[in-house]
């Protein structure tokens, strides 16, 4: 699975599903259920740390074609849950529609940024999405409305395990405006965060009116290592991995973040990253 993270770091996959269509997706789903198969999503990897060992279990990547889709309809998109969501932010403006421009800097699918509700200071992805295509376990289809959708702080409430695609309501606007803004969010990121590194984005939540980076940076962890992996000195929210860092290195790193923070602030810091398993 290292390949295919953004830490590339971590084990194996027992089984790796790349289903071309809804049916196919189905069919492979229903047979895991059938088999008692444990189920895993694959984005584009950009928040997730994967176990040195590897996952005992099948790993699904909707990354052909169809998933990939954007169709527009006036102020409306249509997009699958593969779309590349920096790709996606170029295209609307190019289009002369705003809104998503808020996840300029931000990697990910669409699927993966619905789950999580991605976003930041400038917005967030759920305030945008009027309709969302899901599958279940057993590999039926249904659509959550925004009547029925609720989108909070990295979260939402479907629990479904595959979110397929969505509708997207954003505004027209000046493409060259939209740009400008884009730009400007984008250098704010480059600015505030190591970009350039191997990370996995945000390590913790921020804690509700108050900053995750800012907690670690006062429990004095900037630059702590433990084997390859270290608590960037530009933002300490993110860990970077060096050459030869292990999962396990970022594990203790971040456990020792939690106690140090604690025992400063008597605060416990939330994950932000999915860990397999």
């Amino acid at each position: 699975m290292a390949p295919k993270t953004w830490y590339k770091i971590g084990g194996p996959a027992r089984w790796y599903v790349q289903p071309r269509n809804p049916e196919e997706l189905s069919e492979a789903v229903l047979r895991c259920a059938e088999n008692n198969i444990a189920v895993y999503v694959l984005g584009l990897g950009a928040n997730l740390l994967v176990g040195d060992c590897g996952v005992n279990a099948a790993v699904f990547r909707l990354d052909a074609e169809y998933w990939r889709r954007v169709k527009y309809h006036e102020n409306n998109v249509e997009v699958g849950a593969g779309a590349d969501m920096q790709k996606l932010v170029l295209r609307t403006v190019r289009q002369g529609l705003a809104g998503i421009e808020c996840l300029a800097g931000i990697p990910g699918t669409l699927g993966g940024g619905i789950r999580m509700n991605a976003g930041g200071k400038f917005g967030d992805l759920g305030a945008l999405v009027t309709t969302v295509q899901v599958m279940d376990a057993e590999g039926t289809i249904f659509e959550r409305n925004k009547d029925d959708l609720v989108f909070d702080y990295r979260s939402t409430n479907i629990v479904a395990p595959f979110i397929l695609g969505a509708t997207l309501e954003l505004e027209p606007d000046d493409p060259e405006r939209i740009m400008h803004k884009t730009k400007e969010i984008w250098m704010f990121k480059r600015n505030s965060q190591p970009l350039n590194t191997k990370s996995c984005g945000c390590i913790f939540k921020n804690p509700r009116g108050l900053s995750a980076g800012a907690l670690i940076d006062q429990a004095g962890l900037k630059g702590m290592r433990i084997g390859g992996a270290e608590v960037s000195t530009k933002h300490a929210n993110f860990i970077i991995a060096y050459p030869g860092c292990l999962a396990d290195d970022v594990l203790r790193l971040i456990k020792i973040i939690r106690e140090k923070v604690y025992d400063k602030n008597q605060i416990t810091l939330e994950s932000e990253v999915k860990v397999w398993p």
